[in-house]
């Protein structure tokens, strides 16, 4: 046996072990390093890194929206305008309306609600704050393509009238509703032109004859029923219709910007008789129209009973065949331009018109009266 202390610690045979680093470790120390060296290689440098305040400065501004601007009108319009939509055994349906009166009243187009009157269906009315109410039928008017709901809510803010008859064309206006659902849309643009004839179908079949102002202004479907107004605001029509491109199938085509309302003028009287009565009448002259006729102007059909007897044309000695081509100074170049003119008019008020029989033109004048 050797004695211990010739024997070698067991640690002196080992070896160090060379340190590894990996190549990207190596590079990032050496980026890291020359960042350092860089510092220390400038002391004043270092004071600057570490003790430097940064001062971010926010610009605060306040945007003045003059209350006849877009926006400005748009906030004192919107809490009046309402989305409507319907349930019946035809489906849904939806559509716009706008308060007239703060104890509930609401006017909208007929053809919004007429699938839910003539099937007992429901009608529910959201206001702007997105309160829901169960609206009842106070009254509608298939000829005018008017109805007036209420709702049971008191205090609600109602829009004001304006006078359709003043506006000109190329003055701006906003239309307001609820295209394709999105309540609480604001487009704008300008009246394009008045006094257009234009005809809409409802889905009960009635047609309602317009003679309507066109605009620009964006109109959808869901539009129909919500307020146009004028730039202080008040109400001067009531978007109806639009002229689109023929849609593909299965697609739904939307505004090309030629859109029509009825004027307030009109829809004013015919929502105060519909409030005081439940219904409404419009004028007529008492002859049935040859709606197949290609000519220029209106011509009384060649069938019995065209002429109502004992009524203004009769009285005025109009027969059958004969061509209308003014009315009121205005050239009549389609029976549907003459159903419109009639119907601007009240039942009582004295027209003139010229026809045509044969190829002699004569003059008459006679008195409106309302429809049976």
């Amino acid at each position: 046996m050797q004695p211990m202390d010739n024997q070698r610690p067991w640690w002196a045979d080992q070896k160090p072990k060379p340190s590894r680093i990996s190549l990207s470790s190596a590079i990032i120390m050496s980026i890291v390093a020359g960042i350092i060296g860089g510092a220390l290689g400038n002391s004043s440098n270092i004071s600057s890194l570490v003790h430097h305040q940064v001062k971010l400065v926010t610009a605060s501004s306040t945007i003045e929206r003059k209350a006849d601007s877009v926006a400005g009108i748009a906030q004192r319009v919107l809490p009046s305008v309402v989305s409507i939509s319907t349930e019946s055994v035809n489906g849904s349906g939806s559509g716009s309306g706008f308060i007239i009166d703060s104890a509930g009243y609401i006017l909208t187009n007929n053809h919004v609600v007429d699938a839910a009157i003539a099937s007992s269906g429901t009608i529910k009315v959201t206001l702007n704050d997105g309160t829901t109410f169960d609206a009842k039928i106070v009254g509608h008017e298939p000829a005018y393509d008017l109805a007036v709901i209420k709702i049971a809510a008191t205090n609600l803010s109602a829009l004001q009238f304006g006078d359709s008859d003043a506006i000109q064309v190329g003055d701006p206006v906003i239309a307001v509703g609820s295209p394709l659902g999105l309540s609480g849309t604001v487009t704008s643009g300008i009246i394009s032109a008045k006094n257009r004839a234009v005809t809409a179908g409802g889905s009960a079949g009635e047609s309602s004859f317009i003679n309507a102002l066109q605009t620009d202004a964006a109109i959808n479907p869901g539009n129909s029923g919500g307020p146009l107004v004028d730039a202080t605001g008040a109400v001067i029509g009531i978007n109806s219709a639009i002229a689109s491109m023929s849609p593909t199938a299965g697609s739904q085509s939307g505004s090309i910007g030629l859109g029509f309302a009825i004027p307030i003028n009109q829809a004013r009287k015919t929502a105060d008789q519909l409030i005081k009565t439940g219904k409404a009448t419009y004028p007529i002259m008492g002859i049935s129209i040859d709606s197949q006729f290609t000519g220029v102007g209106a011509k009384i059909a060649n069938v019995p009973n065209a002429i109502r007897a004992g009524g203004p044309a009769a009285q005025a000695g109009l027969k059958m065949g004969d061509v209308i081509t003014v009315f009121e100074g205005q050239k009549i170049k389609s029976s549907e331009e003459l159903i419109v003119a009639v119907r601007a008019k009240n039942v009582g008020d004295k027209v003139r018109i010229t026809y045509l029989r044969g190829k002699i033109s004569a003059d008459a004048e006679l008195v409106l009266v309302a429809a049976p």
